[in-house]
């Protein structure tokens, strides 16, 4: 197995700080974050779940370390081992030793964040794509913020009613790297229809024209830093902006084993801006917890039916990639609508009812 830590070292090593984890376009900083209190440094999930379980911390053995992704054969000058800490999986570490295997293929690692593996980036890509696509009649115009792996825009490519994709990448040299590395992914790129933008999401965004999109999906970094922006509220309502009428958003939304106050939060930020509400989730072994949520909203207009696809991909004649869908079918996508009961607890009274869409 071949592991990719290109971006990571040339950004430079984070032993105990983290890294945004940044392979989508999230905001640009605005150097304010050097100011903040090691508290404040938390995203504000983090912080109501350490609120909300206070004596958990106190529990954890010293030698637990809060990141996923660590690389043992690392060590500082002092030959002490070197490890990413990231507050959005605390107590969770991975090995790269669990993951060496012809099975997973090679693995794009960014700032000690596991970004994808060649083995199940298939489910990722081929969910947070297919479901907002799948689920309006003949979707024509649409946006990636982030995505710079190519994956999504591979994904979007089988659509035939597609006729431009607009994609906003902030690092260059993700592209660059994927590019190198990964060409399954990339290829997306090569599509006639895609156009890159090299640029921040968020004022992409702020500019687009109104109501030009009948598609948005955010393949976004964790609420981290700059990237914080793309969970509060000016983001969702830039976006709500951008789209037409009827027009949907799929946005990554963290796992709901480990996120469920950072999930509450953005269904009830989307609840004040859209018109419908969802929360979507797959399988994603190489991701924390082994799963990722998505987000799926729709603007006022004609209904959207997310949980039952009305476009269905798998049945399409004329697919635009040659690649065969690997996980995504219409019983996978109405399955994935379906919540373990400790989220429908957690998550139901911040959702729309199935009668509403």
């Amino acid at each position: 197995m071949l592991i990719i830590f290109l971006l990571a070292w040339i950004r430079g090593w984070k032993p105990q700080g983290g890294g945004t984890g940044s392979m989508a376009g999230d905001g640009a900083g605005n150097g304010s974050d050097a100011r903040r209190t090691p508290e404040e440094e938390l995203p504000p999930c983090c912080r109501k779940a350490r609120a909300s379980a206070p004596e958990s911390e106190a529990k954890c053995h010293e030698t637990v370390v809060s990141g996923w992704f660590s690389n043992s054969s690392l060590s500082d000058k002092d030959g002490k081992l070197m490890y990413f800490n990231n507050p959005m999986w605390p107590g969770i570490l991975l090995l790269p030793s669990l993951l060496a295997s012809s099975m997973y293929g090679k693995v794009l690692v960014l700032d000690g964040i596991v970004q994808l593996t060649e083995r199940d980036e298939c489910a990722y890509q081929e969910m947070i794509a297919h479901l907002p696509l799948c689920s309006i009649p003949s979707p024509k115009t649409v946006l990636v913020i982030g995505g710079g792996d190519g994956g999504v825009l591979r994904e979007i490519a089988r659509h035939s009613s597609v006729e431009h994709i607009d994609i906003c990448e902030i690092d260059k040299m993700v592209i660059d790297v994927c590019k190198q590395f990964f060409p399954d992914l990339s290829v997306g790129f090569d599509d006639p229809r895609v156009q890159l933008h090299v640029a921040d999401g968020i004022k992409f965004l702020r500019d687009a024209p109104e109501a030009m999109y009948d598609v948005i999906i955010v393949d976004s970094s964790d609420p981290i830093g700059p990237a914080r922006e793309l969970v509060e509220k000016p983001f969702f309502e830039m976006i709500a902006r951008a789209l037409k009428r009827g027009g949907v958003l799929c946005n990554q939304a963290e796992s709901m084993w480990l996120h469920t106050h950072l999930i509450q939060d953005m269904l009830s930020i989307c609840r004040e801006i859209f018109k419908s509400v969802h929360y979507a989730w797959a399988s994603v072994p190489t991701y924390p917890s082994g799963v990722i949520g998505f987000l799926l909203c729709s603007t006022n207009g004609p209904p959207v039916h997310f949980l039952n696809p009305i476009n269905p991909i798998d049945k399409q004649e004329a697919l635009k990639c040659k690649r065969e869908l690997r996980f995504y079918n219409s019983e996978m996508h109405k399955a994935a609508f379906v919540l373990p009961s400790f989220a429908k607890k957690e998550l139901s009274a911040f959702l729309s009812s199935p009668l509403t869409v």
